[in-house]
């Protein structure tokens, strides 16, 4: 077990970087910068890092831990000597190329009037220009772990002369894999060197490291900040329970209700990421994929778009959006919850930053709620159970932005253009009409091109609403359980209808039916649900997944009612088309 002495952060009076020990250069650039005064990991951090002691630090993202590590770092090397071919005094271990390009940006803002040398090392980058610059030698390397190690196995990069080697994000390089990378580069590096180590979180794998690679070091952990009594938190976490099939609209009317101003949508899989890319613009908002099928030129592109605020909405995996530091981001959607309870942290740290309010949004399936509660014990934090927007809420938030518009407009003035048709037509109407109807064409100039909804989303409600199974509704050994995105039965009558042929709470097995019609016809989750109900006589919520494709959907229905279904459906139009219906093969 680790065992280090503890930072007690807290403090009456804010010390400024000067007392913190910091020297003139450093001082005048922070202020240059703006830095008013220490967060405090770096009131944490700063002064025994200054004296050259290891140090632990376990920080949420966001909070400042790059100048944390990256001043002490610069005070240390002092003003560059001369530098020997192929060599650094400062290594610093970032798990992606976006954030060694950030981390390396600042360390050359704090130390430009030193005259700091500082050289981004990463993946996808010519590894010809990287080697010119190593052979002059270089002050400070920010590096990925794997680049780093493929110029120490090159002989391109050399370690004898380090001082100073700072993991940044140590927890989010093990989850990417980088262990044995790790090792192998601490393992090149002197013995009498400094060590720092950040991390979001600390499990048992971070701990490892630090007992093996650090030296009596200083244990640093920034508790989250406590707010005043009545305050209320800057990231407002908020959750959604909803079936699988209506993830997509539910997130649609949730972003058409809050109107972010930035924000990155989390999603598992690439092909997630492009088919809600897809549907997002279609609702009319500007969103872009970023995933690791893309090139680096394409990601750089991305995320220029997205930083310049060219676009609203950024759909990315995480290991695509790892290391991204996106100023005023003001909201974080999990559009699917993360199995693991850091990675949610990791997500939302990424808004709610410089005293701004952010807001995470988690859509989660009903089976999903326990990794809720398990993200809740982590954080200590309450992530509130909200209800998805109906139809009259979207609704109502649009007229409230066309009335923001109007008010706007009318406080601009400048209306005397528009003056003579308004009199024209209030000698025939009536004034109010005569405004009502102009409402009436902005309100339809801002949502043209998009769908007008006119159904409701299935509600679920959460377990503790949830009336008890009886001994009937409990699973049975080597029975399967319901499949994905299946609605919840909670109907206590088990009375059958002439059209259902299996009781509601007896567990079965769900069959796949192929429907040849999909997203090009303009097929939605709703109008299969629809269809089976109407021409079936099949209630919605036993109905399991669905799967659109570009030309066809897959359905998963009770086993007992497939062939009714099937019967029903080759009888009925989707949108207005005749279409294939049988049981799926694949």
């Amino acid at each position: 077990m680790l065992q280090a002495p503890t930072v007690n952060t807290a403090s009456e009076t804010i010390p400024t970087f000067e007392q913190l020990g910091l020297g003139p250069d450093l001082v005048e650039a922070l202020g240059a910068l703006g830095y008013e005064e220490p967060t405090p990991i770096q009131r944490a951090a700063l002064p025994p890092l200054i004296a050259g002691k290891d140090l632990l630090g376990i920080a949420a993202t966001g909070t400042g831990k790059t100048a944390a590590f990256s001043l002490p770092l610069l005070q240390r090397l002092g003003t560059p000597g001369k530098r020997e071919p192929f060599s650094t005094s400062a290594l610093v271990l970032v798990p992606t190329r976006e954030l060694a390009m950030q981390v390396a940006e600042a360390i050359h803002r704090y130390g430009q009037k030193m005259g700091v040398s500082v050289l981004p090392l990463y993946g996808g980058q010519p590894i010809g220009q990287q080697l010119r610059v190593l052979k002059r030698g270089v002050d400070v390397i920010v590096a990925t772990p794997g680049r780093a190690l493929d110029h120490l196995k090159r002989q391109s990069l050399l370690l004898e002369s380090l001082r100073t080697v700072v993991l940044d994000e140590a927890d989010e390089m093990l989850d990417m894999g980088f262990a044995e990378d790790l090792e192998a580069i601490l393992d090149a590096t002197p013995e009498e060197r400094q060590t720092a180590l950040f991390s979001a979180t600390l499990p048992p794998r971070i701990a490892s490291i630090a007992e093996r690679h650090l030296r009596s070091p200083v244990h640093v952990k920034i508790a989250k900040e406590k707010l005043a009594a009545g305050a209320g938190p800057r990231v407002r976490q908020t959750a959604y329970i909803v079936p699988r099939p209506f993830k997509a609209a539910t997130l649609g009317r949730v972003l058409d209700v809050e109107g972010p101003t930035a924000a990155i949508v989390f999603c598992r899989t690439r092909t997630e990421v492009d088919e809600l890319t897809v549907s997002l613009n279609g609702r009319g908002w500007r969103a872009q994929a970023l995933h690791g099928g893309m090139d680096q030129s394409q990601r750089d592109r991305v995320l220029k778009q997205f930083k310049t605020h060219a676009v609203e909405l950024l759909i990315a995996t995480d290991v695509a959006a790892r290391g991204l530091d996106i100023e005023k981001l003001s909201h974080v959607v999990n559009y699917d919850v993360p199995n693991a309870p850091e990675a949610y942290v990791h997500r939302i740290g990424r808004t709610g930053r410089a005293g701004r309010e952010g807001v995470a949004i988690t859509l989660a399936e009903p089976r999903e709620h326990r990794l809720l509660r398990n993200i809740e014990k982590l954080t200590g934090q309450k992530i509130e159970l909200a209800t998805v927007p109906t139809v009259a809420d979207l609704r109502a938030r649009r007229l409230e932005l066309v009335r923001a518009s109007l008010r706007e407009a009318l406080v601009a003035g400048e209306l005397d253009s528009y003056r003579s048709v308004v009199e024209s037509l209030a000698s025939e109407f009536d004034m109010v009409d005569v405004a009502t109807a102009a409402v009436k064409l902005l309100h339809d100039a801002q949502v043209e091109g998009q769908e007008e909804e006119d159904e409701e989303i299935p509600l679920v409600p959460p377990p503790s609403e949830r009336p008890a199974r009886g001994p009937r509704g409990a699973p049975r050994t080597g029975e399967r359980p319901a499949p994905t995105g299946a609605r919840p039965d909670t109907r206590p009558d088990t009375r059958r209808s002439p059209k259902r042929r299996a009781d509601p709470d007896e567990n079965f097995d769900m069959a796949r039916l192929f429907i040849g019609v999909g997203r090009q016809a303009g097929v939605r989750p709703s109008d299969l649900v629809g269809a089976i109900a109407g021409e079936a006589g099949v209630e919605g919520k036993r109905i399991g997944a669905i799967q659109i494709g570009d030309t066809y959907s897959l359905v998963e229905v009770p086993e007992p009612l497939a062939d009714q279904i099937i019967t029903a459906l080759r009888q009925a139009t989707l949108r207005g088309r005749k279409a294939q219906v049988r049981r799926d093969r694949s």
